[in-house]
């Protein structure tokens, strides 16, 4: 297949959402000294807004980014980049950086870096395509590609349009998919056993035949398959420029940070997804370290996936999936005490995704599910035992199946249905459960958080937005996302819900809606395909900061506004 030139996507409607009175540019910071400045140009275009310029120091495990001004112009503040030797990178779709690609910063004066970037040419392009540009650029309706989000969770959506398969072997293909766990990648492959749920294929059976066609008819590796051009998206503008982007390298380069979350400390813990490790690291230093968790299945899948904090932020919980329990951590010693599941209530597919602690001072219980049958579970902390409050049922008979589950400030649970159109709560004294339907249909809730009001703030997977849930008035309000293929994993609001944040499994961008106004910021961040699972808001400085694992590329990001 001949490859076409690539073609902008207009940046309509992008800009438009952003604040726009009474902010300062971004080269300056509002910072009294830099340690690198420049300027961003380019032969094939005058306007360099939006061109993420990186630095990381030689030897560093630390990337900092900052974002050109309206008139190309870059600032790093000094109090960010220690004297030494860096090199220099950018995020600019369609172009590549011709030089310079390094800069000395020394101590008490500004280092000078004029960035000059080229045009990409043909294939060149394609290891810099985002998952989204690659379903924006692919022909074909949203609808007929919606199946490809489903792939991220393990793999880019290149790695799906590159092969040279048949219909026949796509459909192989995915019924081999199905076979391994969800915490897999390319380089690390983990099968999941035989049992209730063996299989987790990607794609419904009487969807296969025609998505293997579909694909068999775009992949760049059939000479005879569709000519298109590819499609990219606008670089940020305005307030999306206003921003500081740190990313941390952690150093097992097979670790995938599912959830981050910040202490109290300031410091960052994550969870592994595909290895038996809590992590912690120092965000001053960049250093990090792996606390083992215990193995409860040594024939099952290794990783954990939900990390929280319980209300006193003295222990850190977590979900341990296919080891069939949830662990619980000592903050200061980094002792780990395992709660496994009764082994009659387990199967080859026990499935332990989620753990809530957050209220457990409430009534001394953390909550926590079997993914499997849906069943919710119930821990005792002072006796170590489990209750199985069973399947959510509404009075009508109506059951939803929950995959996150935030709790209230009573200790409520509610339940989000990541595989349907609802979303439930189950009151934690009478077990009863009521469900609501949320207004965008197949709009997939996935995860979220309550905020100080007990309103529900919740992800639309599926819808592409934030929803939000009032239980004074039991309405739902929903927020969709400015940009194509957001699939927002989870929802975190600050303090006062004046702001709610969500990520992206696929198009590399962190979005902040103003809940007042209903106005989105969108920041895009330094590196393609950057896989957001989990999100979080650190609120002890003047600004709030957001903090969000790479799931596939062993590293955290921290997302700092400039107002």
């Amino acid at each position: 297949m001949r490859l076409g030139n690539f073609g902008l996507l207009a940046s309509v409607g992008f800009g438009a959402l952003l604040f726009q009175a009474g902010l300062a540019s971004n080269s300056a910071f509002a910072q009294t000294s830099a340690a690198l400045t420049g300027t961003v140009s380019s032969a094939e275009e005058g306007n360099m807004e939006g061109v993420i310029v990186s630095a990381q120091k030689e030897g560093s495990n630390i990337t900092v980014s900052v974002v050109s001004d309206d008139k190309g112009n870059f600032s790093f503040p000094a109090d960010r980049l220690a004297p030494g030797t860096y090199a220099i990178s950018i995020r600019a779709s369609g172009y590549t950086l011709v030089g310079p690609k390094q800069a000395t910063v020394a101590a008490g004066t500004a280092a000078k870096a004029d960035v000059k970037l080229g045009r990409v040419q043909r294939r060149a392009i394609l290891p810099m395509l985002s998952n989204a540009e690659w379903l924006n650029s692919v022909p074909g309706g949203d609808a007929q590609k919606q199946f490809m989000t489903n792939c991220v969770g393990c793999h880019t959506v290149r790695r799906i349009l590159s092969n040279p398969h048949t219909p026949e072997e796509y459909q192989q293909v995915f019924h081999r998919m199905g076979t391994y766990s969800p915490g897999t990648v390319p380089a690390h492959p983990q099968k999941l056993l035989p049992g209730p749920r063996g299989e987790r294929p990607p794609i419904a059976a009487n969807q296969m035949g025609p998505a293997s066609a579909y694909l068999a008819s775009v992949t760049l590796g059939n000479q005879e398959g569709i000519e298109y051009s590819f499609k990219l998206q606008p670089r940020p503008t305005g307030r999306a420029t206003r921003v500081i982007i740190t990313q941390y390298d952690l150093p097992r380069k097979e670790t995938q940070p599912h959830d981050v979350i910040v202490d109290r400390d300031g410091q960052v813990w994550y969870s592994d997804f595909a290895n038996q490790f809590v992590g912690v690291m120092d965000p001053k230093t960049g250093a990090a370290s792996d606390i083992p968790i215990p193995v409860l299945k040594p024939e099952q899948p290794k990783g954990g996936l939900d990390i929280e904090f319980d209300a006193q932020q003295q222990n850190v919980w977590l979900s341990m999936m296919y080891q069939a329990g949830i662990a619980k951590v000592d903050r200061k010693t980094h002792q780990v005490t395992t709660y496994p599941f009764p082994k009659e209530w387990q199967s080859p597919s026990t499935q332990a995704s989620m753990v809530s602690p957050q209220h457990s001072d409430v009534d001394g219980k953390v909550w926590t599910n079997n993914q499997e049958n849906h069943a919710h579970y119930r821990l005792d902390v002072a006796t170590g035992k489990y209750e199985n409050v069973g399947e959510a049922i509404d009075a009508r008979g109506t059951k939803i199946d929950a995959y996150g589950m935030p709790t209230d400030q009573q200790n409520n649970v509610y339940l989000l249905n990541f595989g349907g159109t609802s979303i439930g709560i189950r009151d934690a004294k009478t077990n009863k459960v009521t469900i609501y339907i949320t207004p965008t249909k197949g709009s997939k809730p996935r995860r979220g958080r309550v905020d100080s009001q007990n309103r529900l703030w919740f992800a639309e997977y599926g819808a592409n937005g934030i929803g939000m849930f009032d239980p004074k008035t039991a309405e739902i309000k929903e927020y969709p996302l400015p940009s194509k293929w957001g699939a927002p994993y989870d929802v975190v609001p600050n303090k006062d819900a004046s702001e709610v944040w969500t990520g992206s499994m696929v198009n590399d961008l962190v979005d902040r809606l103003d809940t007042k106004t209903g106005e989105y910021t969108e920041y895009l961040l330094p590196r393609t395909n950057t896989n957001i699972r989990r999100v979080f808001v650190q609120e002890t400085g003047p600004r709030p900061v957001l903090w969000v694992g790479s799931n596939h590329d062993a590293s955290i990001v921290k997302v700092e506004p400039l107002d």
